[in-house]
């Protein structure tokens, strides 16, 4: 799989139109409309990731496990100011604001034990499959979830993906609690989008579509 160029009418930047209409009248100012994720295997490159998004989207830049240095992440906090995009960093939320970012995404397992992060005016994100994590998501004061898999996905193969009405159910929940709502998987396409239209997502995020052939 290779990149989408910077620029032009691309993929990612279909979405962002498509995703702003599915939002449209509920959208929030801080919350992009689509967020894109680094993938180990389909887009391991945060730097290409973030030359191929359009302004006023976000990259969720995965580094589990592994604490990026203070150079890397100034190099690319300057490309993502540069290119008007969110940096978050996804992993261990104390080490990663050491070296200083502008949101942290955290997996649904790290809200069991409560984030223990003095997050300031940071977007906060976590990922989240179900009702209980949604409501651990409200409770530890995070801006928005990625409620996941909305429809099968290549991340994970073979896994029971929720579909509309559950993702909505979902969506309704966390919209109760004040949290902004992104749809996580399988959503590739605007055909994909489109069938989320009226179960209150806010935007949608991804690895598939920041790749092509």
């Amino acid at each position: 799989m290779k990149l989408v160029a910077a620029g032009g009418t691309d993929k990612p930047r279909a979405m962002q139109r498509a995703a702003a209409r599915l939002a449209h009248g509920r959208r929030r100012s801080r919350l992009p409309v689509l967020i894109a994720l680094t993938d180990h295997e389909r887009a391991a490159d945060p730097a290409a990731a973030l030359n191929a998004l359009p302004r006023g989207t976000a990259l969720i830049w995965r580094c589990y496990g592994v604490l990026p240095g203070r150079t890397r992440v100034s190099e690319l906090s300057r490309i993502a100011r540069a290119r008007g995009i969110l940096l978050l960093i996804a992993g261990d939320g104390r080490a990663a604001l050491r070296v200083g970012v502008e949101g942290l995404h955290f997996p649904e397992r790290s809200l069991r034990g409560g984030l223990g992060v003095n997050h300031g005016r940071l977007l906060l994100t976590a990922a989240a499959h179900s009702e209980a994590a949604i409501i651990r998501a409200a409770r530890a004061r995070i801006d928005a979830v990625l409620i996941s898999p909305v429809f099968t996905t290549k991340s994970h193969p073979g896994a029971p993906a929720l579909g509309v009405v559950r993702f909505a159910r979902l969506s309704r929940l966390a919209t109760s609690l004040g949290l902004g709502v992104i749809a996580l998987g399988g959503v590739v396409d605007a055909t994909a989008l489109r069938r989320l239209t009226n179960t209150g997502a806010q935007g949608v995020a991804g690895i598939g579509f920041l790749s092509q052939a």
